[in-house]
């Protein structure tokens, strides 16, 4: 479980500092923006395998269970993931599912890590999928405060507009199929079929 804490206060601060906009300008400052981002992915990866490995751990280590979620909870959380994806490939096609959410990476990790704790009620979910939350939450508090226009980055894999978003949305809802169907089990070990 130790892992999995360092893993999250590693990441989950690495991703915390804009919020603190005058730490992560000094930072920026004193180090350089191509540094600075280096840096940044370097420990953001490290964070993330810390994660990995501390939620398998606890896993296999048998994470005390906190609540006993019902069981037509996951299918509210397979509902919940459909957009997940959609938003993770809109995040990239300037179409207008970005202009309004803005933010969709952001929206998508809320609606991942709602779905995962409302079917997940052990320690080591609640760490991870809370964590997660109380992050994307707070940073779209930040990113409002801070005026910040939404992703600047675009792929031009499908137009603007329209074609964007019927791309999001195909490739989207592709995705999760193929996750549902398999990748879930291959990426995370549990099957979901």
């Amino acid at each position: 479980m130790e892992l999995l804490v360092l893993g999250l206060l590693v990441f989950l601060g690495a991703h915390a500092l804009p919020i603190f906009s005058g730490a992560r300008n000094a930072l920026v400052a004193r180090l350089g923006a191509m540094p600075y981002r280096g840096l940044f992915s370097v420990v953001s990866a490290v964070g993330l395998v810390l994660i990995v490995m501390g939620y398998g751990q606890a896993r296999m280590d048998g994470s005390p269970l906190l609540y006993d979620p019902p069981a037509w909870t996951r299918h509210v959380t397979m509902l919940l993931m459909l957009p997940v994806f959609v938003l993770l490939i809109a995040t990239y096609v300037p179409g207008r599912i970005r202009k309004i959410t803005r933010h969709p990476m952001l929206v998508a990790v809320k609606l991942w890590a709602l779905a995962h704790l409302l079917s997940n009620g052990d320690l080591a979910s609640v760490l991870l999928f809370g964590g997660f939350l109380v992050w994307a939450v707070a940073d779209r508090i930040s990113v409002k405060r801070r005026g910040d226009p939404g992703t600047p980055f675009s792929v031009e894999v499908a137009g603007k507009g329209p074609a964007a978003d019927i791309f999001a949305i195909v490739a989207g809802l592709v995705v999760y199929g193929l996750f549902v169907w398999k990748g879930h089990a291959l990426v995370i070990g549990v099957p979901l079929t």
